[in-house]
């Protein structure tokens, strides 16, 4: 049985003019998971045009020169260097000269073992290239090397050794990629820390569980263009609820998240389509093009037309049509 490979699912659509690629699962025994160098996985894994994958990529660049551009953002690809890609970022390899090193592809099924590993995902995807030193480079290659070997083995197990090996990677990756932590705030007349009442904590559980919800209902395809109460009434909460929960959970409010959603949305589309201004500012939620304009401008102080010109200046961005010239992959 072939393992999973990435597949271009379609060139773009009406709903979604940005080309999509899926992770290819020829059969239900075969793993949502994917993994080898940039060589045997194929073409599509260094694609030079930009696109969206339904599924996750992780990818350690050993060698090559060049840029990773990722949501409009274009980062010099200096080896060694680990990069997360989430379903719903456009993405390409830009000026890809001699590109060496590891790519891991799997879909959100593959992380039911370990459901933090998600959040770990999507923190590293909002980062730069992560640098890697020589201790970390060689603990990375390590970890990739045994993921193949148990890939390919397909011994008893390997489902869950999987799991394990990934999870690993990304909790180590979290790591590097954080900043120092804050010092821990000491402790007040109530007692300790852990002294918190249950009540309290069964509160903040729920906030978090919430705002996870709401995080993830922003990724959706088309979730941008709904208001905040559909999302409040498609959670069943009341945007009041919401809206103190996700305050409490991410320090932000709902509101504020959502305007930031759809600011990258349009971003990505204002970069890698040819619709018009109008037809973004449909898809992220507003009819009116010229109120678009305006919201546009405060979020990013340029109009959509200055941010399409400078996006487009920065890479050359390829039509969609370039997925018919390429193969599946290998």
């Amino acid at each position: 049985m072939s393992p999973s490979v990435p597949a271009p699912d379609r060139p773009g659509t009406a709903d979604d003019p940005v080309p999509l690629h899926r992770l290819e699962v020829p059969a239900p025994q075969v793993l949502p998971f994917a993994m080898g160098t940039f060589d045997t996985i194929g073409p599509l894994s260094r694609a030079a045009f930009p696109h969206r994958h339904t599924f996750y990529e992780v990818t350690c660049v050993t060698s090559g020169s060049g840029r990773h551009v990722v949501d409009s953002a274009a980062r010099p690809l200096l080896p060694p260097q680990l990069c997360a890609v989430v379903p719903g970022q456009v993405h390409h390899w830009a000026d890809a000269r001699r590109l060496r090193g590891w790519v891991v592809l799997f879909n959100a099924d593959f992380l039911l073992a370990h459901p933090g590993d998600r959040e770990l995902l999507h923190r590293l995807g909002g980062q730069p290239l992560l640098p890697l030193d020589g201790e970390q480079a060689d603990a990375v290659t390590a970890l990739l090397r045994e993921l193949r070997r148990e890939f390919l083995a397909r011994a008893p197990g390997h489902l869950s050794v999987l799991q394990s090996l990934l999870h690993v990677l990304l909790v180590r990756a979290a790591r590097w990629a954080e900043r120092p932590a804050r010092p821990a705030a000491a402790a007040g007349p109530a007692g300790p820390a852990g002294a918190a009442r249950p009540a309290a904590a069964g509160e903040d559980d729920r906030a978090r569980a919430l705002a996870r919800e709401f995080l993830a209902l922003l990724a959706t395809p088309g979730a941008v263009a709904v208001p905040l109460a559909g999302h409040a009434a498609r959670l069943r909460v009341s945007a009041g609820y919401l809206t103190e929960a996700v305050r409490k959970a991410t320090g932000r409010p709902p509101g504020r998240l959502l305007r930031e959603a759809r600011t990258l949305e349009a971003k990505r589309l204002l970069a890698a389509t040819d619709l018009t201004v109008r037809q973004v500012a449909s898809r992220v939620g507003y009819p009116d093009p010229a109120y678009f304009s305006r919201f546009f401008r405060r979020e990013t102080g340029m109009s959509p037309g200055d941010f399409r010109r400078g996006s487009r200046a920065d890479h050359h961005v390829h039509r969609a049509e370039s997925l018919a010239d390429g193969p599946a992959g290998s």
